[in-house]
């Protein structure tokens, strides 16, 4: 069972050096404590609550400072970038890295984003997938000419080709229920997680995916990886007492960015999205800690895991272990060694 990291939010009062900093440090405790990958979000024109506005560097410099941990993208908004120059760096990542990179795709529900580089967000889906197209082409190591609906080129040569062969693995981010069916069609691993989804809709649609792999045809087993919020206390109460705040917030917030896809052309069905406002903001911490986190203590949290594995058929779980960034940081990084000491011994 795969166990990573997920590194994105800037702790309120940092400097922008100090989010840094803290973030390439998360790297080194990964490496220390034996998580298997550190996955990067990709976050814009959001200061106070991300600096990682440039996740392929970010993964580069962890990448330099560490000598066995992954390096990953959880995800890399294909759309917002050149498809040749995101196959040349992601490459270069993974020559530098010898190997130890892993790339997350996705088109990113940060409509904003669209906005302030001028990118229609209503053509959000079909960039992404034909750049997804051009990066896969690209990264055969033959020139290549492209006449698609956004990009245009002749004889394109990308250098340099990626360390693994063919090329990193690759794992996409799915959001709305008819996308799983879709990522399992592109042949491509699956992220999930739980800011739109409870645990029980979430199965359906990993069951979905997991039918649309087999249909395809496609060799080799289908992957699965949740991101999820974990925090592990002494006990359970101490758990849920000291996550409480940071939570709550966290889902506020992403109650805010729900409600400002409501109506955008490409978010998906106005209703929809309006119906998972309306949860969002009725959501009782109970609510949140049954059916959005995994807070306890480490037997709980092996009981909580087993289960989740169980009934939405994962092999991989990355940890969100500050989502909302309020945890202080003795206590988040007491409860990662915590996760690490007496949980992931009974998945590995």
């Amino acid at each position: 069972m795969h166990f990573g990291l997920f590194v994105e939010e800037a702790r309120p009062g940092y400097t922008e050096a100090q989010a840094f900093r803290e973030a390439l440090e998360h790297a080194d405790t990964a490496e220390a404590i034996g998580l298997d990958c550190v996955w990067l979000g990709e976050i814009h024109f959001n200061p106070t609550r991300s600096v990682i506005s440039a996740p392929l560097v970010m993964a580069t410099a962890m990448a330099t400072r560490t000598k066995r941990v992954h390096v990953g993208t959880a995800v890399q908004v294909l759309p917002l970038g050149n498809p040749l120059r995101i196959a040349e760096e992601a490459a270069t990542l993974d020559q530098l890295s010898e190997g130890r990179f892993q790339m997350g795709v996705g088109r990113s529900g940060a409509a904003r984003t669209y906005d302030v580089l001028g990118i229609p967000y209503g053509e959000s889906q079909a960039r992404f997938k034909e750049s997804l197209a051009i990066i896969r082409e690209a990264w055969k190591g033959k020139p290549f000419s492209w006449d698609g609906e956004f990009y245009k080129f002749q004889n394109a040569l990308v250098t340099p080709r990626p360390y693994q062969n063919p090329h990193p693995p690759l794992r996409m981010a799915a959001n709305s229920p008819e996308t799983f069916a879709q990522v399992a069609q592109l042949g491509l691993g699956l992220f999930v997680g739980l800011r739109d989804h409870d645990t029980t809709d979430l199965g359906a649609h990993v069951r979905s995916y997991r039918q649309a792999w087999r249909e395809a045809g496609h060799p080799g087993q289908s992957s699965v990886y949740l991101r999820i919020p974990i925090y592990a206390g002494e006990t359970d109460a101490a758990a849920r007492d000291e996550a409480r705040e940071s939570i709550t917030y966290f889902f506020q917030r992403h109650a805010e960015l729900t409600q400002s896809r409501i109506g955008r052309a490409g978010a998906g069905p106005s209703a929809r999205n309006a119906a998972q406002l309306t949860h969002l903001q009725h959501m009782t911490y109970d609510e949140i800690c049954r059916t959005r986190v995994a807070f306890g203590s480490p037997p709980a949290l092996i009981e909580r895991l087993h289960e989740l594995r169980e009934s939405l058929d994962i092999d991989g779980v990355i940890i969100e272990p500050n989502a909302g960034g309020l945890i202080p940081t003795p206590l988040a990084m007491k409860s990662l060694r915590l996760v690490a000491e007496r949980v992931l011994p009974a998945f590995k």
